[in-house]
């Protein structure tokens, strides 16, 4: 019969990066989906492991330098739109990521165009607790909710320190107004998640994600005063800053949110590769893989966004002997 004591631990600096890859798709054709036809080496995308390839080399040079900016590699990087295990497989192991330790946290989730969240993380650095997919659910009378699940993994870092991180893709704004009711369910369900980790009292808390919705919204506002939740994005919106780029104007929809313990900053990367100039309005905006049935050669039409926890303060959990 195991015995438990009750330690006191000391979790350091930790970096955590998000990036939705948008269509992070494999090049065979699955028959999942129409998307997963589409992007397949036969489909009307043209999608060939070498544009794959060329991709994952891309998003390894992104995350490379983002080490290079913060002083060490992203310790944990949340991921959405991405069709499967075997995409983050060729990441990993088909780039200079070969040789950066990092393990993969996936599972398959409902959504229709058979895309899921999912994370990777430095063994070296982090020892992984637990994970598992949150499903989101319609409230009774509204139509059944297919889309991507919350993954919620809690990390217990090398020597000490356990904290959990959910990562999140909530409904788009497809269907206008009438779709609101979708991205509430997703966030009624990060906010059951904060709470039974709270009600365990072992665990701090970072969710991050591609929120389909501004950082400025209040129901983020009301959401982070809820729960007790740090929300530095609102004020990077009220700047002018942003993820994506709609109809010539940035708005930061991919962002953090935290316990008001942590002490962290969050940052959006704009590295030169990742932008081009906006013909139609001034300025920049980020570069996607295609445009329309256009392949453009990029990366994403979001940019990645990336946390530096100083410090988590110390906590106590329950370790069996």
């Amino acid at each position: 019969m195991f015995g438990r004591k009750k330690i006191t631990i000391i979790l350091s600096g930790v970096l955590i990066m998000f990036w939705n890859l948008e269509n992070f798709f494999d090049h065979r054709d699955g028959g999942y989906s129409s998307s997963d036809a589409e992007f397949s080496a036969a489909g009307s995308r043209h999608w060939t492991f070498g544009r794959l390839l060329r991709k994952c080399e891309g998003i390894a040079k992104t995350i490379l330098l983002a080490a290079e900016e913060a002083g060490g590699l992203p310790d944990i990087i949340g991921f959405a739109e991405v069709e499967n295990k075997a995409v983050l497989h060729t990441l990993l192991k088909r780039t200079l990521l070969d040789k950066c330790g990092y393990k993969i946290v996936h599972f398959e989730s409902p959504d229709r165009r058979g895309i899921d969240v999912a994370l990777i993380y430095r063994a070296e650095a982090l020892a992984l607790r637990a994970a598992r997919p949150v499903r989101i659910t319609a409230a009774q009378g509204q139509d059944s909710l297919r889309t991507r699940d919350i993954l919620l993994a809690e990390f217990l870092q090398q020597g000490g320190g356990s904290f959990s991180v959910a990562v999140n893709h909530h409904p788009s704004k497809f269907g206008g107004g009438e779709s609101q009711w979708r991205r509430l369910a997703a966030l009624e369900a990060l906010g059951l998640v904060r709470d039974s980790l709270a009600a365990a009292g072992d665990s701090l808390f970072v969710a991050c994600g591609d929120f389909n919705d501004d950082a400025s919204s209040e129901v983020f506002a009301d959401f982070a005063a809820k729960y007790s939740l740090k929300h530095p994005a609102a004020a990077l919106s009220a700047a002018g800053e942003g993820t994506i780029r709609f109809d010539g104007r940035w708005e930061l929809i991919d962002f953090f949110l935290f316990d008001k313990a942590v002490e962290a900053q969050m940052k959006i990367l704009r590295f030169p590769h990742l932008l081009t100039r906006d013909n139609v309005r001034s300025g920049e905006k980020p570069l996607r893989t295609y445009s329309g049935p256009r392949y453009l050669g990029g990366l994403s039409d979001h940019l990645p966004v990336l946390l530096s926890v100083k410090n988590l303060p110390n906590r106590q959990i329950f370790k069996k002997e």
